[in-house]
C-alpha cells in the first residue's frame, strides 16, 4: 500500500490539474501595472478628456489656440496623475500633515499677497500663477483621513470636533478670498471622510439640526453678490438682464437642445455669445444645446464609472487611511459634477464651480488628475501594504 507521503503528492498533483490557471496579462497590462496606472479608470478619464475638448472647441469659438491650451494643461494634469501614482499611500499618508500645514500658510499668503481678478484675492504668482486652494481639495481630506487612521471606528465625539477644526480653518481662510463655492466644496470633502468613518445617524440628524441656524449666521457674512445669487434662484425673472441672465440663457441653450441637440458648433446661444461664461462655468449648458439630451447622458454615464471604479478601489483598500481617503475623492468628485450640473440648470445658485475636466482651466484640471493618481496608487500598491 502506498504511503501517506505518496497519496499526498498525488493529490497535489490532482488538485493542480484541477485548478484553472489564471489567463496570462498582457504585455500592456503588465506595463499598466509596473507604471501604477489603472486601466479602466485610465480609460474612462481619457474618454471625457476628449469629448471634452470637442464641446470646448465650439465654447471657445472654434479657437485653436485655447483649445492646444487646454490640451497641455491637460498633458501637464495627466503627467502629474502619473507622478502622484507612483507615490505608495504609506509616503502619501507619512507627508500629509506637512503638505496640509503648507496648504494653510500658501492660503494665509494669498489674504495678504495673492493677485486679485474679477474682484477676488485668490491667486499667487511665483512665476506660475495658481491657486492654493484648489489643493486643499486634497489636503483637507487627506488630513482627515490621516487623523483617523489608527483611531478606532466610529470616530468619538472629540475626534470628530479636532477634524471638524481642521475643516472649519482652511474653510474660512478660502471664504475670506472670497470664494463661496470652493469653500463649501472643500468642507463637503472633510465631511465626507467623517461620514464614511462611521458618523452615526443621530449625529448626523444633530448637524442637520444645527446647519438651519449656521445658515442665517452664513447669510450674515456674505457678500451682497453671493445674497442676490441665493435670491435670483427664487426668482431669476426678478432681473432677466442682470442677475438672472446667466441662468435664464443656460436654461434656454438645455432646452433648445432637444434630444439630440442642434449639431456640433451649432448653437445659437453658444455661438451668438448669448450664453456668458461658456467656455468655464456654463459649458454645460453648450453641450445640452448642441449634443442634446443624449449627449448629456453620454457625459454623466462616463462620470458614473468614474466614482464607481473610485468607489471600487476604496473598497479593494488595506487600511483605514486609503479607504476613507479614495472613498472621500470619489464622493467629492460626485459633489462637484452635481453643482456644476445643478447650478446650471437652476437648481442651485450659482457658485462658480467648472465642470470636472471639461471645462476651460488649468489649475482645477491638475488637481483633480492628481486626485486620480492617488486612487491609483491606492490600488496597484495594496498588495505592497501590511495586512
Amino acid at each position: 500500500m502506498p504511503g501517506w507521503g505518496t497519496v499526498t503528492m498525488r493529490a497535489s498533483a490532482t488538485q493542480r490539474l484541477l485548478t484553472p490557471k489564471a489567463a496570462p496579462l498582457s504585455d500592456f497590462t503588465l506595463l499598466l501595472r509596473r507604471l501604477h496606472i489603472d486601466g479602466p479608470l485610465l480609460l474612462v478619464l481619457l474618454l471625457i478628456c476628449g469629448f471634452g475638448l470637442i464641446v470646448l472647441y465650439s465654447a471657445v469659438g472654434e479657437s485653436n489656440r485655447l483649445l492646444l491650451n487646454q490640451a497641455i494643461r491637460l498633458g501637464v494634469a495627466f503627467v502629474a496623475m502619473f507622478i502622484v501614482a507612483q507615490l505608495p499611500p504609506d509616503f502619501l499618508r507619512r507627508w500629509t500633515p506637512w503638505g496640509y500645514a503648507a496648504g494653510l500658510v500658501l492660503l494665509v499668503l494669498v489674504l495678504f499677497k495673492g493677485d486679485v481678478g474679477q474682484g477676488a484675492r485668490r491667486w499667487l504668482d511665483v512665476g506660475i500663477r495658481f491657486q492654493p486652494s484648489e489643493a486643499m481639495k486634497l489636503g483637507v481630506p487627506m488630513m482627515a483621513a490621516w487623523f483617523l487612521h489608527e483611531r478606532t471606528m466610529p470616530p468619538r465625539f472629540g475626534v470628530i470636533a479636532i477634524i471638524a477644526v481642521m475643516i472649519v480653518v482652511p474653510t474660512i481662510l478660502i471664504a475670506r478670498q472670497p470664494d463661496l463655492g470652493t469653500s463649501l466644496l472643500i468642507a463637503a470633502s472633510g465631511v465626507i471622510v467623517i461620514i464614511l468613518a462611521g458618523m452615526s445617524i443621530r449625529f448626523m440628524l444633530g448637524l442637520g439640526v444645527a446647519a438651519i441656524p449656521g445658515a442665517f449666521v452664513l447669510w450674515n457674512f456674505m457678500q451682497d453678490y453671493q445674497k442676490q445669487r441665493v435670491l435670483t434662484l427664487l426668482n431669476p425673472d426678478s432681473d432677466p438682464l442682470g442677475a438672472g441672465y446667466n441662468i435664464i440663457q443656460s436654461k434656454i441653450a438645455i432646452g433648445s437642445g432637444g434630444l439630440f441637440g442642434k449639431g456640433w458648433t451649432n448653437g445659437s446661444q453658444a455661438q451668438l455669445e448669448f450664453l456668458p461664461e461658456r467656455h468655464t462655468d456654463f459649458i454645460f449648458a453648450v453641450l445640452g444645446e448642441e449634443f442634446g439630451l443624449l449627449g448629456v447622458l453620454v457625459l454623466l454615464v462616463l462620470y458614473m464609472m468614474v466614482i464607481g471604479r473610485g468607489l471600487f478601489i476604496a473598497v479593494q483598500a488595506h487600511d483605514t487611511y486609503s479607504r476613507l481617503l479614495a472613498g472621500s475623492i470619489s464622493l467629492t468628485f460626485m459633489v462637484y459634477v452635481f453643482v456644476n450640473t445643478a447650478m446650471v440648470t437652476g437648481l442651485i445658485p450659482v457658485v462658480g464651480v467648472p465642470l470636472p475636466l471639461v471645462s476651460f482651466g488649468g489649475t482645477s484640471m491638475v488637481t483633480l488628475l492628481a486626485g486620480f493618481g492617488i486612487l491609483m496608487s491606492i490600488h496597484t500598491h495594496r498588495k505592497l501594504l501590511p495586512h
